[in-house]
């Protein structure tokens, strides 16, 4: 019998797992193992800090953003005191899951099919990798970390099967040599309707390695050839690939994360992307810790509300930092005219502080009124079209 099982080893389930273990739990971890997840890589300083992130795992320290319209004009955005860090996914995640287990959680391997419960027993049912059988595991409560595309929410909790979402895609080339289109300290984001018209494209780089490609929500785009116009923009079309991910990335949190019994969503498969950034990795790990809170609580009172905490706990946070992020993307990502505008508002250098300030640090900055108050102004300018699209 365990006390909890994590279904999913990605940053949320393994931290879910890891937090459980060390606080004296009995968990199981169920990973496929195998796949990675097409993502930037990037991580900020809070993540680093919070989840104990070593510098090791860090494949790249980023000091600079560019921002690139759809005509081609850019803004680099320099990070003021401190640094984006940047990891690669093969790595990253695997590290996550043995840091688990070494915590004291049983990792396992294989793929997650149903939840049986009978006789008052809640019960878990995989398919283990090696032998290709069906096992079955006890259990109290189940977090299920499973991605955008859960099984488990599907299953389990109102609207797990209506998360709406962006598939992602990107391939990892060998990193070519500092020149004005790449720089390994500088993540470059595209905003061009051409590569992705609801979304963005990206070149981010790993070390000896850099991360290409683009989301988006509408049928039809071709990701392939959206990552090799970008790759072609930027020289890269050269660069050995080795190789390619694609993966569904949700939209926006749910509005319930658990069953009101035992099960409770964590990370993707709760939702918890931001907008516009479309940034999953500390929000993933976040969700993780949440969810393991919310799991211990729920065992030690045995009130299955207590499940309810997960989503709590997180929303009191980041609710409000998620509304403005939603709110930007839908002003600004609509049409290139707005993407344009958008670019011509990362010019002003208090966009440029607050936006950083507020990444670094998970919140939103309150402490410059006049600031605010100027940007308040000069979006009002470009969405009522007062001013012209490439007025800074």
């Amino acid at each position: 019998m365990y006390d909890v099982i994590v279904i999913g080893g990605g940053p949320s389930g393994a931290t879910a797992a890891q937090d459980l273990a060390r606080s004296g739990h009995k968990v199981a971890m169920i990973d496929r193992e195998g796949r990675i997840k097409p993502c930037g890589g990037a991580i900020p300083p809070r993540a680093i800090e919070d989840f104990c992130i070593p510098d090791d795992q860090l494949v790249a320290k980023v000091n600079t953003a560019r921002m690139i319209s759809p005509t081609g004009r850019k803004v680099d955005i320099p990070i003021e005191n401190g640094f984006v860090g940047m990891v690669d996914r093969k790595d990253f995640d695997p590290f996550l899951r043995d840091r688990a287990g070494k915590a004291g959680a049983h990792c396992l391997t294989g793929t997650f099919l149903r939840i049986n419960r009978t006789a008052g027993q809640t019960t878990v049912i995989y398919r283990d990798k090696d032998s290709g059988k069906e096992r079955t595991l006890r259990t109290k409560i189940i977090i299920g970390a499973d991605g955008a595309r859960s099984k488990v929410a599907k299953a389990e909790v109102p609207g797990g099967d209506k998360i709406p979402y962006v598939i992602a895609y990107h391939e990892i080339i060998e990193a070519p040599a500092l020149s004005a289109d790449y720089d390994p300290l500088r993540c470059d984001v595209i905003y061009d309707g051409k590569i992705s018209p609801d979304f963005y494209g990206w070149i981010f780089p790993h070390g000896r390695s850099a991360s290409i490609g683009i989301g988006t929500g509408i049928e039809g785009v071709d990701l392939k050839r959206a990552t090799a116009d970008i790759r072609a923009a930027h020289g890269l079309t050269d660069c050995k690939t080795l190789r390619r991910e694609g993966a569904p990335i949700p939209l926006r949190p749910m509005d319930k994360w658990d069953n009101g019994t035992d099960v409770v969503l964590a990370g993707d498969a709760a939702g918890v992307v931001a907008p516009s950034s479309g940034e999953g990795i500390y929000y993933a790990m976040l969700g993780g810790r949440v969810a393991a809170t919310a799991a211990s609580a729920c065992i030690a009172t045995g009130r299955s509300k207590d499940l309810q905490l997960a989503r709590k706990l997180f929303m009191r946070e980041h609710k409000s930092v998620f509304k403005v992020l939603g709110a930007m993307q839908n002003a600004y990502y609509r049409s290139d005219e707005r993407r344009e505008r958008f670019v011509s508002l990362c010019h002003d250098v208090d966009v440029q502080r607050l936006t950083f300030e507020a990444y670094m640090n998970k919140r939103l900055i309150k402490a410059r009124p006049m600031a605010h108050l100027k940007i308040g102004i000069k979006n009002l300018a470009h969405l009522t079209r007062l001013v012209s699209e490439t007025r800074v």
